[in-house]
């Protein structure tokens, strides 16, 4: 098997043929639909079981305890028969040719040692980027590289999973998210390019219950994951003073309605008094930035 599909889904029954139907529509053949129900309470099993049924596409369907989107990837990772693990949220849809573009440009890299896989561009339609890109067909890059080579927003990456596999997700008792990007920029710290081809493989649809409208409150309500992810990044950007105030700030103001200075100092693994001086700055810096203006 080439490639595994893979989708957590929770309560998308409404909307999830969207992305049955575009997976139908596939050039390409050789993958696999691996579906991961977190805990959904609609009729989305049934759903799932008569396209099953139509044996049109191979469909493998899981049923899980709620626990959040990374840990149905993590748990994907381990069924996934497909050497590509190419993750397509259940309310977003595929190109035509998506599955066969992707293909191509694995196949392109001729020596893969150092590589963890490829990715295309997102749109929220065909002719309509998200984010923003750089000029000519490709670029081998890191994660942690893209502000430098103009890869912004949100793109379709597409691992080996073989590699992945060796890149779980840290899981917090008690909480259900830990962006992506913790794991994406693991590997790229580890040194793990990716071939960034320019072109839209993966159309998007953001709803107003997903994870990107949302995000501010989810991560004031996963306070552990989150300071998680703040520390990562000022490690793997090597940040320097004014930044590492500045992401402190920034942690504290998402979680300020539900921790006190102390409790989130600890969670950032810093004193106190450091998050009391970064706070403070901040909120200084913007008294004086709105008494000018």
């Amino acid at each position: 098997m080439k490639i595994t599909v893979f989708t957590p889904t929770y309560n998308r029954a409404y909307i999830l043929g969207k992305l049955y139907h575009s997976l139908v529509s596939q050039a390409y053949r050789n993958f696999e639909w691996l579906i991961i129900d977190d805990g959904s309470s609609d009729h989305t099993e049934d759903l799932v079981e008569n396209w099953k049924k139509e044996d049109r596409i191979t469909i493998r369907y899981y049923k899980v305890e709620n626990g959040g989107k990374h840990r149905a990837i993590n748990k994907a990772t381990d069924l996934a028969k497909g050497e590509l693990f190419f993750i397509v949220d259940s309310y977003d849809t595929l190109t035509s040719n998506a599955l066969q573009t992707i293909v191509g440009w694995e196949e392109s890299i001729s020596d893969k040692e150092g590589f963890c896989g490829v990715s295309g561009n997102r749109g929220k339609e065909i002719n309509n980027l998200i984010g923003e890109t750089f000029d000519g067909e490709f670029v081998d890059a890191t994660s942690l590289q893209r502000n430098d080579k103009n890869i912004k927003g949100d793109k379709a990456e597409v691992f080996y999973t073989g590699i992945l596999r060796n890149y779980k997700f840290k899981e917090f008792e008690g909480e259900k998210f830990l962006t992506e990007a913790t794991v994406w920029e693991k590997m790229a710290h580890d040194g793990y390019k990716i071939r960034w081809f320019n072109e839209v493989i993966y159309l998007c649809n953001y709803l107003e219950d997903g994870l990107t409208r949302n995000q501010i409150k989810i991560f004031s309500s996963n306070p552990k994951g989150t300071a998680y992810y703040i520390r990562q990044q000022i490690k793997f950007y090597n940040y320097n003073l004014k930044g590492r105030l500045a992401n402190y700030n920034l942690y504290y103001s998402y979680v300020k309605d539900t921790l006190g200075i102390n409790k989130a100092a600890k969670l950032l693994e810093i004193k106190s008094l450091t998050l009391l001086l970064a706070v403070g700055i901040f909120q200084t810096k913007n008294y004086i930035w709105t008494r000018i203006k």
